[in-house]
């Protein structure tokens, strides 16, 4: 039985994306569920997030288990894919290390995706393997979840990414970008589900376990909205009462019902504070930040958003799990 995989995704950068899916790494694990954080993004800022950068730099040059290393052999056509070693971070959370050198996979991801259709095994070896990692990694951290960390854009790697994803959540702001990405990102999942449906059968390795590519919509959440006595400035009012309408008609295929805000929207999971200084305190201490102490610099009005960030981390975890069928 594989191990639910739920993808973060979001088709314009710059939203909060991967501060996002570490802190619901760490509150999913302080939860008392067991995680994987999985980064698939090749700028690595989750990897950065998690470890120390003197380590880090020793990690990437000793070649030690990497998400790029686990592909290494199936890239340059000596074997399948290796075991992958994740990075213990906590007792409950482990990390699939990101690596720049993941970007050198894409040429062949995008190659044979085509050849999948043609039946050719290796294609569908190239195509699983990111699923199929993230699979054996899961299992041998004995993990409740998987949390996935991509980039930005509508390539290769996020296709291959995303085909292994039961569940996505698209973090997006409030601004006109985010909008025209959910209009972009909507029809290419859409897209890439049938057309790996249609490739599956085609598969000749029949003992060769391939992802469902089921990539259900589980939500969205906005983030890093200015906030002026617990309500959105005026400035973001136009495209925060925009952003109902176009996930569903985009993301979901449906017409929503007429006049839903996003206070009313069952899709709409959250609606984040940016607790800047918060983030820096925590980024200084390597932490989440609901997890900053007096001694970290929390003290004041500080302890007290330490404690909303929990409560907000809280509420956000427990509904997406209700979504993807999670025990939080």
């Amino acid at each position: 039985m594989s191990v639910p995989i739920v993808a973060f995704f979001s088709n314009r950068g710059g939203v909060g994306k991967t501060s996002l899916v570490y802190h619901l790494a760490w509150m999913y694990a302080d939860l008392g569920l067991r995680v994987v954080a999985a980064d698939l993004d090749p700028q690595a800022n989750l990897t950065a997030a998690c470890l120390e950068e003197d380590y880090l730099e020793t990690l990437w040059e000793s070649r030690r288990s990497t998400i790029a290393t686990c592909v290494d052999p199936l890239k340059r056509g000596v074997g399948d894919v290796a075991s992958a070693e994740l990075e213990h971070v906590s007792d409950m959370l482990g990390l699939l290390v990101g690596d720049l050198s993941l970007s050198g996979f894409e040429d062949q991801l995008s190659e044979v995706w085509p050849k999948c259709s043609d039946g050719d095994e290796r294609a569908f070896r190239v195509m699983s393997a990111v699923w199929r990692i993230m699979q054996q990694a899961a299992g041998e951290w004995r993990a409740d979840v998987v949390l996935m960390d991509l980039g930005s854009n509508l390539g290769a790697i996020n296709r291959a990414a995303l085909i292994a994803a039961d569940y996505v959540v698209v973090p997006m702001s409030p601004d006109p970008f985010s909008l025209q990405g959910l209009q972009n990102l909507g029809p290419t999942l859409g897209r890439w589900r049938q057309e790996w449906r249609e490739r599956m059968p085609k598969n000749p390795a029949r003992d060769l376990p391939l992802p469902a590519g089921n990539m259900q919509p589980a939500g969205y959440i906005v983030l890093q909205h200015s906030v002026r006595l617990d309500r959105p400035v005026k400035a973001y009012d136009r495209w925060i009462g925009r952003i109902p309408e176009v996930y569903w008609q985009s993301v979901l295929g449906k017409t929503p019902t007429p006049g839903l805000t996003l206070h009313d929207d069952p899709e709409c999971l959250a609606l984040l504070k940016h607790y800047r200084s918060l983030m820096l305190m925590a980024q200084e201490a390597r932490k989440p930040m609901f997890h900053l102490k007096p001694a970290d610099g929390a003290i004041g009005a500080h302890f007290q958003a330490v404690k909303d960030a929990y409560g907000d981390f809280k509420k956000l975890a427990e509904k997406i799990a209700a979504r993807t069928g999670l025990g939080a």
